[in-house]
This record gives structure tokens, sequence and C-alpha cells, in this order.
């Protein structure tokens, strides 16, 4: 019977699967407000950004109706209305209303989207009776502003994030090993499809596994780094087109001991690959991440060339990104095949 499969650390698409429980310092999130705003899934953005609109206008709204009621706007205008002639006479007397135009909490509030999203104020005018009147329309001038800032570059980082720009950095299903340069090799491919560039672009390999220490110590994800072979020195690639990124296993890889026999019983075993590099036309920091488990690594296969010359410039075939095919490989670890060759 099959054993049990390893939870994965890194999702095929990048995604962590960690769940992070029993926090106790929730209050650290509200420390980074516009963080913790990004964050969230888009139907709680969204409703954030719609409520934080609609409380401040009743806010000011419920604001704007008290100055009006506290001056005796209200009752003017209820007068004017009951009795025109009356209240023709009353302005006549000298009465000027804080607000011009406000008769109930729905004339006010109307009056509070006008000021803060400057729809224009038709009918309805702050005048010079009232002093706190004008206070009241510059502090929810302010306001608005403020609101507007947080919310709309929320909505822009959201739409900007860089993990959409991953979403074109793709990666082979598969890993395989096989001999290049007569040594055994890890390999994958990583390739971009969009035409601008990702600059800076690094790669680097990490293998996750269980492990314990002499002293009983048992560490269930111990992140461990792989080095890569790469000619230009560092992990620095130029990502124009595919790339078949591998890295030697030697006496100091942790996939030193492992032969084709035993490499699907490595259920702990995985290894991770992280791409990151700058976006051509955002200048934003990207990362793409993948991963790949005992069962998706193929033994003794080699990826298929997908670059070929044609008409004087270069064509990349991504109908052929993941194939494989087999060629002759010791079937034995890195250290067989290195004491057989150091014997010989």
């Amino acid at each position: 019977r099959a054993r049990e499969r390893r939870a994965r650390f890194v999702g095929k698409n990048g995604a962590c699967n960690v769940a992070h429980k029993n926090i106790r310092e929730q209050g650290r999130f509200l420390q980074d407000v516009f963080t913790t705003l990004v964050d969230l899934k888009w139907p709680h953005t969204l409703l954030i950004f719609t409520m934080s609109f609609l409380c401040s206008w009743l806010l000011f709204g419920m604001v704007w109706w008290l100055i009006a009621f506290a001056h005796g706007d209200l009752d003017h205008s209820t007068r004017l209305q009951r009795d025109p002639a009356e209240g023709a006479a009353g302005s006549a007397a000298g009465f000027v209303p804080c607000v011009t135009s406000i008769h109930s909490f729905t004339s006010a509030f109307l009056f509070s989207i006008e000021v803060q999203v400057t729809i224009g104020f038709g009918g309805r005018m702050v005048t010079e009776e009232c002093p706190a009147a004008i206070l009241v329309l510059i502090v929810q001038n302010i306001v608005g502003l403020v609101i507007n800032a947080i919310m709309l570059g929320c909505i822009f980082m959201k739409t900007s994030q860089a993990h959409r720009r991953a979403e074109t950095l793709i990666f082979s299903k598969h890993a395989v090993i096989a001999l290049r340069e007569g040594r055994l090799c890890f390999m994958l491919r990583v390739g971009d499809l969009r035409k601008s560039m990702i600059i800076s672009a690094t790669i680097r390999m990490q293998v996750v596994k269980k492990t314990a220490s002499l002293e009983g110590e048992v560490v269930p994800l111990n992140q461990i780094d792989i080095q890569m072979e790469n000619p230009v020195g560092g992990n620095s690639i130029f990502l124009v087109s595919p790339l078949i990124i591998y890295h030697v296993i030697d006496k100091n890889s942790p996939l030193y001991d492992i032969s084709p026999m035993n490499l699907h019983h490595h259920e702990d075993l995985e290894i991770i690959v992280i791409l990151e590099g700058v976006v051509e036309t955002t200048g934003i920091t990207t990362q793409a991440r993948t991963s790949y488990l005992a069962d998706e690594i193929l033994w003794g296969q080699r990826f298929v060339p997908i670059v070929a010359e044609e008409d004087g410039r270069y064509s990349v075939d991504y109908s052929k990104f993941g194939n494989t095919v087999k060629v002759p490989t010791p079937s034995c670890t890195a250290r067989q095949l290195e004491e057989d060759k150091s014997i010989m």
C-alpha cells in the first residue's frame, strides 16, 4: 500500500502551506493598518472601502444637522415651508443660516457628500454666520483627503502586487536527475512568458526535510541551501529565454546519498525553488516559488530543447516546456559514482 504523502511546505503555485494559529498579539496587525488592508481578500477590502466613505458621510452629516439644529436653521426652514410670507419677512429681518437649504437630516447628509467629494454645492453652501461650520468644513475636507489617500493607495497596491507578475514566471512540473559533464545533476526549467524582463533575477534552492540533531532535537522543517552551478558567478540569471537550472550533486549536497531505488521513499524530501527579481516595467520586486517532492523528480531523464532559430530570430516553443526524454544514467548514488571514478 502506498505510504501517506507528506504535506507540502510550498505549493506548486508558490503558496506557502503554513497556517498561523494562536496568535495572542493581534494588536501588532493594527500597528501597520495599510499592509493589513492590502493583505485582506478583495471582498473585505471593498467592504472596508465602501464603509469608510459611507460612515464618514454619515458622521459629518450628523454634525452638519446638529449645527443647523443648534443655530435654529431647521426651525426657520420649517417656517419658510409653512408660510413663505413669514419666511420672507424673517429673511428681511436679517436671519442668516449656517448652511443654506438644510431642512432635515437628509439634506444635511447630501451636503456632507458634496463637501467631501467636491461634487458641487448647488443650493447648499456654508455662510459666514457660524465659525464652527467653517471649522467643520475644513476638518471634513482633511479627513476626506486622508481616506482617499489610504483607500485609493490600498486599491492600487492590491491591483499591482508583486505576485501578479509572478503568475507569468513558470517552472517545469517535474525536475530531473541526469548526468551533465560526467556528474549527476538535479535540474529544472524556468521561463518567463512576458517580453518585459525581470531585472537582476536571482534563483536559489533549498531542501526542506525533517531532521534530528545529535542531542535528539527534532527539526520538522529544516531548511538547507543547495548550491547551483552558474558560470557567471553567484545566483544571477539572464531570463530572456527559458533556462535549465541545475545543481551538481556532490559531497556537500543533501542529495548525495539518494539513488533511484530509494528516491521515492523520501516522503519528507522537498526541494524549494525561489526566483526573485525586479519587474522592468514597474520597478517592483517580485518573487516566484515552487517545490518538488520526491515523486516529482524523474531519474534518468533530460529536458528536450525548446529554443530554435527561425528567420533570423530565436523562437521558444512553450508546448514542450516540461517535456523530457530518457537518457542513460547510472542507477546509483552520487557517492557511489564518485567512488567508482576514484577507483578507476
